[in-house]
């Protein structure tokens, strides 16, 4: 390069964070005003008043905040209203929600009375006692906060290597040394050594070692008995007491068990795991002792799971063991928190193949499992009969017992937890020949009679027991494990009953039915439908079809929402029943707050696949439906009373947990005897997250993250990037002379409250024509804005009368939709956001243009309160029928036309939209085009089932 060329773009200088956010109590900083702006609106959400909605369809989505209009909106006399019946006067209750429309009997023996540390009891109001008072700069063990940040950054989020971390060091060493100053860490082992001085968190990691000590053979001992076999554990009471104290969960926390009901009908419902009936039977039974009255009761919920880390040499395998507690409530354990923690690494005791077989190998494996449970849970063993006190995150001390409560596994788990024999059902007595029969439920007392009074033998071939394995759950008080197998909703119906019976069998059918070579050809037909629905919010892509060998549970999971139309027509009514009925059935059993109600539904969808599934065993596809996880079904209302919704106890929970628990730690770890540094890394985490807490608790940081503070450059100025507005309004041209798109947010007010009616989104969207068809609309727009009452259809109208506007217009690519969806994988509150795209290039490709909701019957419920539009403008459709699909279960829309045959467009307040909408083509019998690309899907059908399995959101309101 010549020495006098000259790079043409100027280098920017490095931005500190500059920009406060702004809200009361958030102390983030931000680089750019834009940066601020994506925070706000997604952290700290502007909800203005919304327009009138239907009524959602279950208390879920009621906001205790939010007041809802009576059916009946005429004058009336207060002392005339009738009042809700009062609770029992036997026990503590509470009206609660707008109206009082809940209410809650609360559990008066374990009733959670605040103490004090000498277990004294409180009178009411008492505030609890202040915390220790740190000055804002202690950072210890670090010298700063700079020290603790570059210490955050590097070990938790970035996870960087220790030889990048001396690299990245020695640059930063070179850019200070000119000011004679130097990097927070002289080097990876400083970083290592001031992270493992970290006094909070510290939980250490203990292990002990499990030997055979049975009878051995004279000679040719096989090795395993010979081996020694450790196990890693944390002690599992200091883990509990860790979490009880976490102020994180002050409000999320509940500190005894309750029933809840709704006030005028007293209809029950269940949600989080102290509402359910386990939890108020197991306070009855601990309350017969007087010196536990007052106590809180605290659930020890545990799980385990073996996972792979990768496909490499050697032992690649681990087994961890989690805890958490029943007290944390069912949205921080779906928001994937610190609620859920690792307690230990389960010995795997390897052999030859020789003697995989071996009876006395198997049951060294089976007991080893279950004394390495005993060992490990004995520190709560104490507390499980006297109480102890224990501080809390409200800042109060408490007494607390604690207890065995549920155990999350999949069905192989299940086995060996239960010490049943394979293809018999862990919870109940039914025979593995036909497992749906009416049977006993298993219970620790009619094992130990069997085992008394049987052979081995006979209670292994008549009964499903493995009679020669002590249950861990002996060792403890008022523990049964046949009865606290918690349902799995990952394993038992996702990958069980729908992928691994319902679309394994559907290949099954076609091969017996059309012969092998038709078969291929509906499958690839099935594929290419499946690859031709149009993208979705949250909705995963089959670019390929289902035709991929390695299956995840999101895979899974992402098949259910689309797989029951692509099937519609290539198969018998039947088996198309069979499928909406299982997808109804796990829709319903995953609501965050399930009802009597709910109840009755899920029994009857689950009658209703028991039928229509019998159209494949008369196929000849299955000669039996005696298969352990689909039977687990009939279980779920059961369960369900006793352990509240499943959707807190499922497996993916404990598996999401593996990533930051196993597979996060091994891939920094050196691979060589690993296990040492994975739980080196896990621990140095766990200090770090609690200094973050700690911080929150002395110096008020309620950040989402802890940030860098400089000190600013300039004046702060409230967010002003573009005046408030409705969809299609028009305003000026942007700011500063800038040409690109403008966010029109409203800082009115922002009072936090959840709004569970119509949805309101925090910008405009998209107009994805030109300019000048908009034009065109916008006077028959503003025409029907002056003239509300006018009743005439617009094209009636002469455009003499329409207003003139000649003003400027924004246009935008997409709107956040913020929602009330606790049933979905939404954060902590139960908010959802969602993005709703009108995009003339969406990612440098072709146009995308979403569906939505939008609120056109507010008084009407489900589909009959909505129309569907396309944000095309809005492109409207019309619903066909007054009822949804029989087959399906799914409403059919079609694309409206006006009178001459033109599409039917219009423009409308954004506040009518209520949230996105996903439509699958009505496929029919015909086959689809090779060439039909999914973003083509909503120009090339004509007709659309507007999908409520798309989300948990879109089935409770798309009824």
């Amino acid at each position: 390069m010549p020495a006098n060329a000259t790079n043409s773009r100027p280098r920017p200088d490095h931005s500190t964070l500059q920009l406060p956010c702004g809200h009361p109590s958030c102390q983030q900083y931000f680089k750019t005003a834009a940066g601020r702006t994506k925070h706000r609106l997604s952290v700290h959400p502007i909800i203005p008043q919304p327009v009138s909605a239907p009524c959602p369809p279950s208390p879920e989505l009621l906001d205790p905040g939010n007041d809802q209009q009576r059916e009946d909106d005429v004058p009336f006399n207060a002392d005339e209203v009738p009042r809700p019946l009062s609770p029992p006067a036997d026990v503590n209750a509470e009206f609660y929600g707008p109206k009082n429309q809940f209410y809650r009997n609360y559990h008066k023996g374990l009733d959670g009375r605040p103490c004090d540390e000498n277990s004294v009891f409180l009178s009411l109001g008492t505030l609890p006692p202040p915390l220790v008072e740190r000055p804002a700069d202690d950072w210890t063990p670090f010298r700063n906060r700079i020290e603790f940040e570059a210490a955050e950054f590097l070990f938790c989020k970035d996870q960087m290597s220790a030889s990048h971390i001396d690299t990245l060091l020695d640059l930063w060493a070179a850019t200070l040394a000119k000011h004679d100053n130097h990097p927070p860490f002289a080097n990876h082992r400083d970083l290592y050594q001031t992270i493992d001085s970290i006094p909070l968190g510290d939980v250490p990691w203990q292990n002990f070692a499990v030997k055979f000590c049975g009878d051995k053979p004279d000679v040719d001992i096989p090795p395993w008995m010979n081996g020694s076999y450790d196990v890693w554990f944390r002690d599992p009471r200091e883990v509990v007491r860790n979490m009880l104290t976490n102020p994180m969960y002050a409000d999320e926390m509940d500190y005894q068990p309750y029933r809840e009901y709704a006030s005028a009908t007293d209809e029950r419902q269940w949600k989080d795991f102290m509402s359910a009936d386990w939890a108020w039977d197991q306070a009855d039974e601990i309350s017969n002792d007087p010196d536990t009255v007052g106590a809180t009761f605290v659930p020890v919920i545990l799980g385990s799971d073996k996972t792979t880390i990768s496909v490499g040499t050697g032992n690649n395998e681990y087994y961890p063991l989690y805890l958490s507690i029943g007290n944390v409530r069912n949205n921080v354990h779906r928001a994937h928190r610190d609620a859920i923690a690792v307690i230990g690494f389960l010995a795997m005791p390897k052999t030859a193949r020789v003697h995989t077989e071996d009876p006395k190998f198997r049951k060294f494996r089976r007991q080893l499992f279950h004394s390495s449970l005993s060992k490990i849970l004995q520190p709560l063993k104490p507390g499980m009969t006297k109480p102890e006190v224990a501080r809390f995150g409200d800042g109060h001390f408490r007494r607390v017992v604690y207890g065995l409560g549920p155990y999350i596994a999949d069905y192989e788990e299940q086995v060996l937890l239960g010490c049943i024999v394979k293809h018999w059902c862990a919870r109940c007595l039914a025979s593995r020949l036909n497992l749906d029969d009416d049977a006993l439920d298993r219970c620790r007392e009619y094992v130990d009679a069997l085992v008394e009074e049987g052979t081995l033998l006979e209670i292994w071939d008549d009964y499903g027991i493995v009679g020669d394995i002590v249950p861990f759950t002996n060792d403890f008080p008022r523990a049964d494990i046949n009865r606290l197998i918690a349902p799995d909703l990952l394993h038992q119906l996702i990958k069980g009953a729908f992928k691994d019976h319902l679309v394994d069998w559907v290949e099954k059918y076609l091969l017996l039915t059309h012969g092998k070579r038709e078969a291929q050809r509906i499958m690839d037909d099935i594929d290419r439908r499946i690859a031709a629905v149009a993208s979705f919010t949250g909705l995963r892509c089959f670019p390929e079809g289902r035709g991929f060998k390695q299956w995840t549970g999101d895979d899974s999971k992402a098949l259910m929402k689309v797989y029951l139309p692509a099937i519609e027509g290539h198969l018998p009514q039947d088996i198309v029943h069979a499928f909406r009925a299982l997808l109804e059935f796990c829709y319903l059993v995953r609501r965050n707050i399930i009802t009597e109600k709910t109840l009755t539904e899920i029994q009857d969808a689950l009658a209703r696949f028991h039928h229509y599934r019998e159209a494949f065993r008369d196929a000849g596809v299955v000669p039996t439906f005696s298969l352990p996880r689909q039977h687990s079904l009939k279980h779920y209302i059961q369960l369900i009373r006793l352990f509240n919704a499943p959707n807190g106890l499922c497996s993916s929970i404990t598996e999401s947990k593996h990533i930051k628990a196993v597979k996060e730690p091994w891939r920094r770890s050196s691979r060589f005897n690993a296990l040492g540094q994975m739980l080196r890394n896990m621990l140095s985490g766990t200090c770090l997250s609690a200094v973050v807490m700690a911080l929150r608790m002395y110096q008020n940081l309620f950040a989402k993250s802890i940030t860098l503070i400089f000190p600013l450059t300039g004046r702060f100025q409230d967010l002003d990037d573009a005046g408030g507005g409705h969809a299609c309004a028009t305003d000026s041209a942007p700011p500063n002379g800038s040409n690109t798109n403008v966010l029109d947010v409203d800082e009115g007010h922002d009072d936090g409250e959840v709004d569970d009616e119509s949805t309101v989104l925090q910008a405009d969207v998209q107009l994805a024509l030109t300019p000048r068809a908009l034009i065109r609309l916008i006077p028959p727009f503003l025409f029907k804005q002056k003239h509300p009452n006018d009743t005439r259809d617009i094209s009636e109208v002469s455009e003499f009368h329409f207003p003139h506007y000649d003003g400027g217009i924004s246009v935008f690519n997409s709107a956040s939709s913020r929602f009330y969806s606790p049933s979905d994988l939404s954060g902590i509150g139960g908010m959802r956001t969602e993005y709703i795209r009108a995009c003339p290039q969406w990612r440098n490709g072709h146009a995308r243009n979403d569906c939505v909701f939008i609120s056109t019957k507010p008084e009407l419920e489900g589909m009959q309160g909505f129309d569907i539009a396309r944000v095309l403008f809005i492109r409207w459709f019309d619903t066909v029928g007054d009822s949804p699909d029989e087959d399906t279960g799914m409403w059919i829309v079609r694309p409206a036309y006006r009178a001459n045959h033109s599409p039917h467009m219009s423009i409308i307040h954004i506040d009518s939209i209520y949230r996105a909408a996903h439509l699958i083509p009505v496929y029919g019998a015909q086959f689809v085009s090779h060439d039909l690309k999914y973003y083509q899907s909503y120009d090339s059908f004509r007709a659309y089932y507007v999908n409520k399995y798309a989300d948990h959101h879109a089935f409770e309101i798309a009824f």
